[in-house]
């Protein structure tokens, strides 16, 4: 069990590889990645039971669904710093026939990934699959699934949201990046959210927040879903984070959703960001 300093010391690091990624192809998305980098960070080195090796069926281990594809680069740095492809591969990111394409895709048979993501708004369905799959198979893990809150726009998002709720689909955790931006602005400009929290539990889900930027509220937060799930009802965490979280002048930012640092922001960034478990 990884201390809560060595899940912070990933986390930086996970950070220090998100900036690089992007700014060596000058492509990516490092907004969203930087705001996640803790949630991804306590999901598989502390929370999850999951096998060591990759298992694309999943069976009798915890899984995990990114829908929101584009903040690939903090789910490339998770699985590679997690052991399940070598960290060396970050250097790949978004080039030629590489397996670490700009967002997530199963041809390549990058461990770790289990369906393409990108489009934005079909996660939760996916997801729910696989949750429905499990309680059908009698496996008593729990599926867990990312979702931005922007993508929340997408109409599919609550048809999924409705099936779960009236299938009783209860071992599935999904968790909204609540940073109130997307690429074209705040969210409450582009399409207002409104109140998140009464909208799911009108959906009948169990709904708690959390600080997705501090790892102990982290860790308690996914813990406390694990308790809540199992009661006849999905779980949603509406986890707050800021945009470009750990580099000061990217965060809250919505101009860094899908922009690339130059050599100078990049160093300013790096500077921000100490090596803590050595760079690729």
């Amino acid at each position: 069990m990884k201390t809560t300093q060595e899940l912070k010391d990933i986390a930086t690091q996970s950070r220090r590889d998100i900036v690089r990624m992007v700014h060596a192809v000058q492509s990516g998305h490092p907004g969203g990645s930087l705001g996640c980098t803790d949630f991804f960070t306590a999901l598989y080195f502390s929370v999850m039971d999951r096998a060591p090796e990759f298992s694309m069926d999943g069976i009798n281990e915890d899984i995990f669904f990114l829908s929101n594809g584009h903040i690939s680069p903090i789910f490339y740095s998770t699985l590679a710093r997690a052991g399940y492809f070598e960290v060396k591969e970050l250097a790949t990111f978004r080039k030629l026939n590489s397996r670490l394409q700009g967002h997530p895709a199963t041809h390549e048979h990058l461990p770790g990934i289990r369906v393409a993501s990108g489009s934005l708004g079909q996660g939760m369905s996916v997801a729910l699959g696989a949750a429905l799959s499990k309680k059908l198979n009698g496996d008593k893990h729990f599926v867990y699934s990312l979702h931005g809150d922007g993508e929340l726009d997408e109409g599919q998002n609550w048809e999924a949201i409705m099936f779960a709720a009236h299938h009783k689909v209860d071992n599935l955790i999904s968790t909204i990046d609540y940073n109130g931006q997307q690429i074209d602005g705040p969210t409450k400009e582009v399409m207002g959210l409104e109140n998140l929290r009464a909208k799911f539990e009108a959906f009948n889900w169990i709904v708690m927040e959390m600080n997705g930027n501090d790892m102990d509220e982290v860790i308690a937060g996914l813990a406390k879903a694990k308790t809540l799930a199992g009661n006849g009802k999905p779980v949603c965490i509406l986890m707050k984070t800021i945009m470009g979280k750990g580099v000061d002048f990217m965060e809250g930012h919505h101009e860094w959703h899908g922009i690339a640092p130059n050599d100078e922001q990049l160093a300013k960034a790096l500077a921000q960001l100490p090596e803590t478990l050595g760079d690729y």
